[in-house]
């Protein structure tokens, strides 16, 4: 499978933000997907996944209560909806998928993701 991130841009605080992963291939209801970012000289961070059905989810605390990730198989995207944007929220976001899981896990492990797509920038201005 392959993705591409899209949808970043320069924005204020408190303002909102879509992002898009587009997958390409077959059988993108077989993965699990992740969003992760990376600020600069930080370490990557998982920020939010999602199971292949889409019904479970996971988030880490810095976005729990501002960010949403949902998936549409028909379409093979998923989608990263963040409210509340805060300057720490500046990085470069990336989606990744995880082959091989059961229809209701979320991976939360990056090394247990597969396939990378390439990354769109988020600055937020305060």
């Amino acid at each position: 499978v392959q993705l591409q991130a899209s949808g970043g841009g320069l924005v204020q605080s408190g303002d909102s933000l879509r992002l898009t992963c587009a997958a390409t291939g077959r059988a993108f209801n077989n993965y699990a997907m992740g969003w992760f970012r990376q600020a600069p000289g930080k370490e990557r961070e998982m920020v939010a996944g999602i199971s292949r059905g889409g019904r479970n989810t996971y988030y880490s605390d810095s976005v729990k209560g501002r960010f949403t990730i949902s998936r549409d198989n028909d379409k093979k995207l998923v989608y990263l909806q963040m409210n509340s944007l805060k300057p720490e929220d500046t990085a470069v976001y990336s989606c990744a998928a995880s082959g091989g899981q059961i229809l209701i896990t979320v991976v939360t492990a990056s090394a247990r993701y597969q396939f990378w797509g390439k990354g769109t920038l988020v600055t937020v201005s305060s």
